[in-house]
């Protein structure tokens, strides 16, 4: 028995800090762990499960007036935006509740207040008097939403009060391109709402793969959706029950509500981890090894707070290591290649690997893709696409990345990923037979090479 009187004391009860703290607890290890808000973290209490029921919520109304042309009919059609949230805080409540029975059945001790670390092997509560001694702190407090700086900035609202909404905004203008703010575009969207994006880049959705990109946009803009590219917000001001929303190109917008989609900030504000000799990067994230460790030899970190890989599955995938590393003798670095993403836009991006882009910075690529409609427009209409694209090593026949935009984008990109990291050839997909019909045959039938255009003779490309 050590000196101190826990084995772990973990910060945080998101994804990664629940997990580490409940495989530490059922390795018979003396853990605790302490949440100042609600037990499940970001992902699961006010993001990607929330966010996803709505995106569910959002897509039913295009759906159903498709269902006409198959046959069904239906009066009376309307959407309650109140009993969607209501839904959706009730489904947030029960995950909360599991969360917290994982932990009481593994024997973790619950602290439901802030904490902060006190030296290499304190941690001190709100409210309590003494610090809390531990072998081992575990940060795993995640990231924020963070907020230009600009008149009217107070005016912003962010994806944590997205879920708050008492009442679906008449109209929406929306500050960045990234997936946060695209997805949330695409629910406001899909549930009637005119949506104004506005972004200083040239194209939405920085760091995915061109085509992806250019194809998102396409259809957001079919979809009615005002995308504003090369400008920004310049101030905000109230006006009436609305907003007058300046841009730095001169255009005023008007609208009901604005929210700032402009990144996550690691949350480590105030935790005293610097006096406890723990370095942190330029934007407050917590600097570790490749094993999560800090510059503080008893204090790891994990999940978004580290600003990694910042994905739900990665943190948990941390927590693990964590503990296979400090309590089980096994040091498990991490390995973050082939992650699968998605982007629950609609339409919905699914993508591993390398992009384009980034491929050609190292290796001589092929290309293959295809864009067609799919099956379930053809007796509706409407104007639907599905993208595909494989990126090849020209020289091993490697598939280096795989991208699709269209439905179950994410599922396909999911069981995509096994083969890609297993090192799957282009021979491979070739060989494989498809499955017919579906969507995700056309990566096994993709045959025909992509080249760029050749440049006119005399043009400022051929130049």
């Amino acid at each position: 028995m050590s000196d101190y009187e826990y084995d772990l004391f973990v910060i945080g009860a998101g994804s990664g800090g629940v997990r580490a703290a409940r495989l530490a607890a059922q390795l018979g290890k003396r853990v605790a762990i302490a949440e100042e808000y609600r037990v499940g973290g970001t992902c699961v209490i006010r993001g990607c499960v929330p966010k996803k029921l709505l995106v569910y919520g959002s897509r039913y109304g295009a759906e159903i007036e498709d269902a006409k042309a198959y046959g069904w009919s239906y009066e009376d059609l309307k959407f309650d935006w109140p009993a969607l949230i209501h839904n959706v805080q009730r489904e947030v409540d029960r995950l909360n509740g599991v969360y917290t029975r994982t932990l009481d059945n593994a024997g973790v001790e619950r602290f439901l207040t802030r904490a902060t670390v006190e030296g290499p092997h304190g941690v001190r509560l709100t409210g309590r008097e003494a610090p809390i001694s531990a072998e081992y702190i575990l940060i795993a407090t995640g990231s924020t939403p963070s907020y230009p700086s600009l008149p009217g900035a107070e005016h912003f609202i962010s994806s944590n009060e997205c879920f708050q909404l008492t009442a679906l905004p008449e109209s929406i203008v929306i500050l960045g391109a990234g997936y946060i703010g695209m997805e949330f575009c695409s629910i406001f969207a899909g549930l009637g709402v005119p949506v104004t994006v506005v972004y200083r880049g040239d194209q939405i959705l920085r760091g995915f793969d061109d085509d992806l990109r250019d194809q998102v946009a396409e259809s957001l803009r079919d979809r009615g959706v005002d995308l504003r590219m090369d400008t920004n917000i310049a101030a905000i001001e109230k006006d009436g029950d609305r907003y007058r929303v300046a841009l730095t190109d001169g255009d005023i917008l008007h609208s009901s509500a604005v929210m700032a989609a402009t990144g996550r900030t690691p949350n480590t504000k105030g935790l005293g981890l610097e006096a406890a000799g723990v370095d942190l990067g330029g934007n407050g994230r917590v600097i570790v090894d490749a094993y999560s460790k800090t510059s503080a030899d008893s204090i790891y970190a994990v999940g978004d707070v580290t600003d990694r890989a910042n994905l739900t599955p990665v943190a948990i995938r941390e927590g693990t290591a964590f503990v296979e590393t400090v309590f089980q003798g096994a040091p498990k670095a991490m390995d973050y290649g082939f992650i699968p993403t998605a982007v629950f836009t609609e339409p919905e991006i699914g993508t591993v690997g390398l992009t384009e882009r980034d491929a050609r910075k190292d290796h001589e690529v092929h290309v293959y893709k295809t864009t067609f409609r799919p099956m379930r427009a053809t007796l509706s209409g409407r104007g639907e696409k599905v993208f595909m694209k494989l990126v090849v090593d020209a020289d091993s026949d490697r598939v280096l990345g795989l991208h699709m935009v269209g439905p179950d984008a994410a599922e396909i990109a999911q069981m995509a990923a096994i083969p890609l990291r297993l090192g799957a050839t282009k021979a491979d997909f070739d060989s494989t037979m498809a499955l017919h019909p579906s969507l995700a045959e056309e990566f096994v039938t993709l045959r025909q090479r992509w080249e760029p255009p050749t440049p006119i003779k005399g043009s400022d490309a051929a130049a």
